[in-house]
């Protein structure tokens, strides 16, 4: 299931297994005191005998439900730890050799860590990045103008972090994290706790920065909506091993191949009325939704717009979310066809029809 490293491969990962020994002991106190004189450990596997590759300029998602491996992952491919087993190579490099040419070239955004000093404006850490990276001053002021121009931060770079809003943190934290214009951006969780709006101008900072630099993009979320809105491409992992690698709309199409179909109407219609035009998934106040096959799509639009009052139809693919959990619960998944997506992501598709 995996994709073969390629010459033009970006990221390579061959073979990656990472491997924690874990102190185990029963509550109590008598546990706690035979545990000085004789401790019980055991071998986790974070992860196992993983491989993918990643081509120059692809945006790519890493899903797994929580424990799957993925920080971890991310972890060994930023070299801040070493693996078991497997070579892992980023850009060229060697990621846990940490050499000063490949930190230059990567990235890594972990939405719950930060490097925006506390009680200082981001302008300040802006200014001890810059020395960090050894970034001459004029690529630096012009890449700061052009990062506080897509992110809209000129307002917030000279208050004190502590008094930004959550999102006004982020947006400077990614743009702390970009001045050195890294090639390849390891991005866990870059939206988390963010309100919608927010994630909407993060995510679509991310594209612009992708496609503005050539940048390489391997985004971990759990919110959904940022994996189909940025990622072609998705890799799957689950207790540390390797699920899915391939296409999104693959993974969708072959998992839940039905459509849904939503529809507002004027006014409120019993769910004994709408019986017969597809299974009934939510019918509440004026918005009802059915789940139907997609050959049968055309047909129940027609009976949907024949007898009932509808003021708006629109016909989506079912919830990312509900594809995902089916992939973890049900183990299966369709055969792998990775590759380097051709062109940029296409935003989620859609018929309306009113």
């Amino acid at each position: 299931m995996s994709s073969s490293p390629s010459p033009a491969a970006v990221i390579e990962v061959a073979g990656l297994s990472k491997q924690y020994r874990v102190h185990k002991r029963e509550a109590g106190l008598r546990a706690a005191i035979a545990s000085l004189f004789h401790r019980k450990y055991e071998t986790v596997d974070a992860v196992a005998d993983l491989s993918f590759a990643i081509a120059a300029g692809e945006r790519v998602g890493f899903l797994g439900p929580n424990g799957a491996g993925k920080t971890t992952t991310l972890k060994v491919l930023a070299g801040l730890l070493h693996p078991t087993a497997g070579q892992v190579r980023v850009a060229g490099f060697v990621p846990q050799a940490r050499e000063a040419a490949f930190l230059k070239r990567i990235t890594l955004v972990m939405g719950q860590k930060q490097q925006l000093l506390w009680d200082l404006p981001p302008v300040e850490t802006f200014a001890l990045n810059r020395a960090v990276y050894d970034i001459p001053r004029k690529q630096f002021e012009e890449t700061l103008g052009e990062l506080t121009e897509l992110l809209e931060i000129a307002p917030v770079m000279t208050k004190p972090t502590r008094q930004l809003s959550l999102g006004e943190r982020m947006k400077c934290e990614l743009c702390a994290a970009l001045l050195h214009r890294p090639e390849v951006l390891f991005l866990d969780e870059p939206t988390i706790g963010l309100d919608v709006s927010m994630q909407l101008t993060v995510r679509s900072f991310i594209r612009r920065y992708n496609e503005r630099f050539g940048a390489t993009v391997l985004l971990t979320s759990h919110y959904m909506d940022d994996v189909a809105a940025l990622c072609p491409r998705v890799v799957v992992i689950d207790k540390g091993r390797l699920r899915y690698d391939g296409r999104l709309d693959d993974l969708v199409q072959t998992m839940r191949p039905e459509k849904r179909i939503v529809v507002r109407l004027g006014q409120r219609v019993a769910a004994s009325d709408l019986g017969g035009l597809g299974r009934l998934v939510e019918n509440e106040d004026t918005r009802a939704v059915f789940q139907v096959a997609q050959a049968d799509v055309r047909e129940t639009m027609a009976a949907l717009l024949g007898r009932l009052p509808i003021v708006d139809l629109t016909v989506e693919d079912p919830p990312l979310e509900e594809v995902m959990s089916e992939v973890f619960a049900s183990g299966r998944a369709p055969a792998p066809t990775p590759g380097p997506a051709s062109s940029p992501t296409p935003a989620p598709t859609e018929e309306r029809a009113s």
